[in-house]
């Protein structure tokens, strides 16, 4: 995913993920973290609705496009979840 800091561009992946209850936490390459709440998001309902193994299991896409849970047979962009975020 590109993102853009004034003129500067950067290319921004995933780093990581992690669960809090219902809550993914996406570590960015850039060093910010995001926070998401499944229940908010409909289009992650398919991961709300996992159970907490299934939801450990995943993997990075290269470059971290993305991550994907091969037992779901689903995943998300990175590009995703950062238009969910608010412009700091």
């Amino acid at each position: 995913m590109l993102t853009s800091r004034g003129s500067e561009t950067a290319q921004v992946g995933a780093a990581g993920a992690r669960f809090e209850g219902d809550v993914l936490h996406v570590a960015l390459t850039d060093g910010r973290e995001i926070a998401v709440p499944l229940a908010r998001v409909p289009w992650l309902g398919w991961l709300l609705r996992a159970t907490p193994e299934q939801r450990e299991r995943w993997s990075l896409e290269p470059r971290g496009f993305a991550i994907y849970w091969d037992e779901l047979d689903d995943g998300v962009e990175v590009a995703h979840l950062l238009a969910l975020q608010p412009l700091a």
